[in-house]
């Protein structure tokens, strides 16, 4: 006589939305009902992760709320759990002149939980309130050990962290290590508090996160002057004032280089502006069309593509929200908000004054520039993933990950299966979310994080049917039954 067959264990490491997700849309499926689905998350809630574990006001959504639903097949789920919940209460300013919603990012944060919720109360899902210290190869299974001191064996591994923290400039760093008004990570809660009123503040950086921060400083009643420098100048762009569609089409005859998405890329802008409408709505194609974009690129065209373009990509790409859009242009038109295009090439100290001497990019121009404090708003350390954690360090230095080809997150292949520094995928270790972006190119928006963590489960879930785990699909996952999500207008499926 055999015993009951032995539960295959899925651990999922990271439980913002990413890894909430995964172990939502695993959950739902029926293949994994002989599973064990744990998520590793030291947060008391899962789904809202970095992002969206905020209470500051200023964190908006930069996507309208008719877009981030977790349901592909119903896009009004978040406006219609929003409107169940008498939400956004208390935000009049989250309804922008468009007409579209932005509500703060703790409100998506809440209905990301309760998208996962039904499945912890059934014990479908666990969540262990741990931080994974290690991880090393055991047989063919995986043994985890988390900072409480417990170990667990696990068949399939899903790495669902987040990016590694900002990396500050060496210079600037060296000469304000000790200030007390240095913020070198600007995404720890409570990290501006240390600015005064009347401080003249630098941010270094120009993105999403910059534009946080001044809009933060903003309903903090801060007065003093801002300057947010970066190498190009380049700020993130707000939204077109009225909805357009998505315009122009680069797949159906894929460009093989750089330089000639980027031709395409201008002419479509131009025959945009011909009929009256902006360069939003190329961006929106490009987008949606990113993934075929990427995958027809060879990958020195794609470093060639981060390299040159990626700058010009992610300003027009990754919006703020009209309602940050217009706290930065009234603060360029008081003249209090400097925008700059500039390198650092020299920082000191005189007690608590900040003196920085900066080289203009366009004219060569050198200016010195005191402060009373810093921000560093740069974007994700790319390259120190690996050694941002201890446990991805283990995987690493045992051979089982590497960093991607065009440096933007750890290499995997077309059906998120890890890369070893021996080119072969395994089967058992999984990238979920933004850290696939180096295979998958277009994975920073939460509506396309949001497919491939859906394209993850279904991806577990044709493992669970083959009991081997080849990573040769055995079935379409279209085939593959779903149960029907609970939405607040009753049961929907894909």
């Amino acid at each position: 006589m055999t015993g009951p067959a032995r539960r295959t264990v899925i651990a999922i490491v990271g439980g913002g939305f990413t890894g909430a997700a995964v172990a939502a849309n695993l959950a739902r499926n029926v293949a994994s009902d002989g599973a064990t689905i744990i998520v590793f998350e030291p947060r008391a809630r899962l789904g809202a992760g970095l992002a969206y574990d905020t209470d500051n006001p200023a964190h908006r959504i930069n996507v309208p709320a008719a877009r981030m639903s977790l349901i592909p097949d119903d896009p009004d789920d978040f406006l219609n759990w929003m409107a169940a919940k008498g939400e956004p209460r208390g935000d009049p300013e989250a309804l922008a002149v468009d007409g579209n919603l932005y509500p703060r990012r703790a409100v998506f944060g809440r209905y990301v939980c309760e998208f996962v919720a039904p499945f912890l109360k059934s014990g479908k899902v666990e969540h262990r309130r741990e931080r994974v210290a290690h991880i090393d190869r055991h047989g063919d299974r995986w043994r985890l050990s988390s900072s409480a001191g417990t170990e667990l064996l696990a068949d399939i591994v899903v790495i669902a962290t987040t990016h590694p923290a900002p990396c500050a400039p060496r210079r600037l760093d060296q000469a304000l290590d000790g200030h007390p008004r240095y913020v070198a990570d600007s995404t720890v809660a409570g990290s501006l508090a240390c600015i005064r009123a009347d401080d003249r503040v630098l941010v270094v950086g120009n993105g999403l996160t910059a534009a946080d921060v001044i809009a933060s400083l903003g309903l903090a009643d801060h007065r003093g002057p801002v300057v947010a420098l970066s190498r190009r100048g380049l700020r993130s762009r707000g939204h077109a004032g009225v909805p357009q569609e998505p315009f122009g089409d680069f797949t159906s005859d894929p460009v093989r280089t750089a330089l000639e998405l980027l031709k395409r890329v201008r002419r479509a802008v131009q025959d945009a502006a011909d009929i009256g409408t902006s360069w939003h709505g190329v961006f929106d194609a490009l987008r949606s069309q990113g993934g075929q974009i990427w995958r027809a690129l060879p990958v020195a065209e794609r470093r060639r593509l981060v390299r040159h373009l990626r700058p010009f990509w992610d300003v027009h790409r990754f919006r703020v929200a009209p309602q940050i859009d217009g706290t930065i242009l009234h603060g360029l038109e008081q003249g209090r908000l400097r925008i700059l295009g500039a390198s650092v090439e020299e920082v000191w100290r005189r007690g608590h004054v900040i003196a920085v001497d900066i080289r203009h990019r366009h004219t060569g121009h050198r200016e010195r520039l005191l402060f009373d404090a810093c921000v560093v708003t740069t974007g994700p350390a790319h390259t120190g993933i690996l050694s941002s954690q201890a446990w991805l360090a283990d995987l690493a230095s045992q051979g089982w990950l590497r960093l991607d080809d065009v440096g933007l997150g750890l290499a995997c292949d077309e059906a998120s299966r890890a890369i070893g520094v021996n080119g072969t995928a395994e089967p058992s270790l999984i990238v979920a979310g933004p850290l696939a972006r180096g295979s998958f190119g277009e994975l920073m928006g939460l509506p396309q994080v949001n497919d491939q963590a859906i394209f993850v489960a279904e991806e577990i879930a044709g493992m669970l049917l083959k009991p081997e785990r080849s990573g040769r699909r055995v079935a379409s996952v279209a085939k593959i039954q779903q149960r029907p999500v609970t939405t607040v207008r009753g049961a929907a499926s894909r």
